[in-house]
């Protein structure tokens, strides 16, 4: 990754909404009882060099994308059991990388049964620029495998986007969102929907004057609007499409852009800057986030190496963490992402720092609190047989966490994980929302003979499909709230509420 230079102290402006910020009295804390399991090594006929985080799909096994598989690299699709057995899905392709070359964002559960994600190179699109522009978005089936929905630069000059490199997000209207980084009107990217079956809109063009270069998936939140980051310009960096500030926005379904945060607000970039990762949205109805760069500086920290932050749908956005805070950066550096579990912590990873400076995962409380969990390469650089460089976790519904990191193991390729805090099992809905009447797929571990399934205390009408797997009608008379399901071993809730819809 290249980092960028940290900023000169800026001239504060007056901002368009109001910050705050956690004071950063807080250290990381010695780790807890941290149960960490390498699954499966990387570069053994599984692909090469793992980028994104894991989707669990309806058979409860994990999926994911490797950028490089074997000659040409065009990348694997794969998945992988909760033990850490492979199977894989070849995307390659036999002339000038037709059906695209590394899918870099990782794939996402769609309601269909089937994974979307995207390709970053490669494609039919007839205005590739040159071998590696251009990209696609393709279907995976996990029975039929890999079909290809759309190819960009399909239009002149990219107008339709260029090399997509960040995660699909299902809408309310099942249709898919997304944006690229480069391509569209201005070339500075474009927010985009595409149907299913391969029709796409482009919503948004970014511009020189706002925001631009979009550096994460889109997040619907409960509210019907999306919202996402730009990982360069904003009001206080306003360069086009290269090292920038960043901003947080929010997007109305038709496409309507409202810039919601600039960040570098404050001096040396103390509320960071370069945001990564896709934000998520909290129980509390906050939006979370990280920064790869900049945050408070101390003695220890003087360039500032990233933050995690919440910001509310107003744009009132606070610090909960800079990383870098300890010695030597002992706490981790430049975060990846950060999801919300089911107890109500915040987990991550760092792709820098630790005990040695190959990445941590770690636990944060929203009152920005730190605990380690794993540090990566305990002896430094010699044989990182657990992996290096991490990527974001995901949460599956047994209650352990997932992830891959990027390089590392025995062949050097990166290594896929679990780490067990004892969290209990749960249950989650692969759609967010619905309105009465309308079926939802609920997945779950050993859901064997489930009695009951309620959403926020309604009773609703059910099928078992398997163990890993419901299908549940939403009741007339739902209210948004958790989904609980009974099983002869338990009660399982949700990791968070369903919006009922009308």
């Amino acid at each position: 990754m290249r980092l960028r230079s940290i900023l000169p102290t800026l001239v504060l402006m007056l901002p368009a909404f109001t910050l705050s910020s956690v004071a950063q009295t807080k250290a990381a804390i010695p780790p807890p009882a941290a149960d960490f399991t390498k699954l499966a090594d990387f570069g053994t006929g599984n692909g090469e060099y793992p980028n994104a985080p894991l989707a669990q799909g309806l058979d409860g096994e994990f999926y994911g994308t490797t950028e490089n598989g074997p000659y040409p690299s065009n990348g694997f699709a794969f998945k992988m059991t909760a033990t850490g057995a492979f199977s894989t899905f070849d995307y390659s392709c036999t002339e000038n990388d037709c059906t695209g070359r590394e899918p870099y964002a990782g794939l996402v559960l769609a309601s269909d049964g089937n994974f979307y994600g995207s390709t970053q190179e490669g494609g039919d699109g007839a205005y590739r620029s040159n071998r590696y522009a251009g990209g696609t978005i393709f279907q995976l089936n996990p029975e039929s495998g890999l079909t290809t929905i759309y190819n960009f630069c399909s239009e002149v000059a990219c107008d339709d986007g260029d090399a997509p490199s960040t995660p699909l997000t299902q809408g309310s209207d099942g249709n898919l969102y997304g944006v690229t980084p480069t391509g569209g009107l201005n070339a500075l990217g474009t927010a985009f929907v595409v149907t299913t079956s391969g029709s796409l809109t482009t919503l948004y063009n970014f511009t020189s004057t706002g925001g631009n270069v979009p550096g994460g998936g889109l997040l619907q939140a409960s509210d019907g609007n999306f919202y996402g980051t730009t990982a360069s310009g904003g009001a206080n960096c306003t360069t086009d499409g290269g090292d920038g500030c960043g901003t947080i926005f929010q997007m109305t379904p038709e496409g309507t852009l409202t810039t919601l945060y600039n960040f570098c607000q404050q001096t040396n970039c103390a509320d960071g800057y370069d945001p990564a990762g896709s934000l998520l949205q909290g129980t509390d109805g906050d939006l979370y986030g990280v920064t790869r760069l900049g945050g408070i500086t101390t003695l220890t920290n003087p360039g500032g190496f990233g933050t995690v932050f919440k910001i509310t749908t107003s744009g009132v956005l606070t610090t909960l963490y800079s990383f870098c805070e300890l010695t030597n950066c002992a706490d981790g550096e430049t975060p990846t992402g950060i999801l919300q579990a089911t107890d109500g912590n915040f987990y991550g990873a760092t792709v820098y720092g630790g005990a040695s400076p190959y990445g941590t995962l770690f636990k944060l409380t929203s009152a920005g609190v730190l605990t380690t969990l794993h540090d990566f390469c305990p002896n430094k650089g010699k044989y990182c047989t657990d992996g290096e460089y991490p990527k974001a976790l995901v949460q599956g519904t047994d209650g352990n966490f997932y992830g891959v990191a990027n390089q590392g193991g025995h062949s050097g390729h990166g290594t896929a994980y679990r780490v067990s805090v004892g969290l209990d099992a749960f249950v989650e809905a692969v759609t967010a929302s619905g309105a009465p009447g309308s079926s939802v797929i609920i997945l779950g571990s050993n859901l064997t003979g489930a009695s009951k399934v309620t959403f926020n205390g309604a009773a609703a009408t059910f099928t078992l499909v398997s163990s890993t797997e419901i299908t549940a009608t939403i009741p007339t008379g739902a209210t948004t709230g958790p989904i609980v399901v009974t099983t002869p071993k338990g009660v399982l809730n949700s990791n968070k509420n369903f919006t009922v819809t009308n």
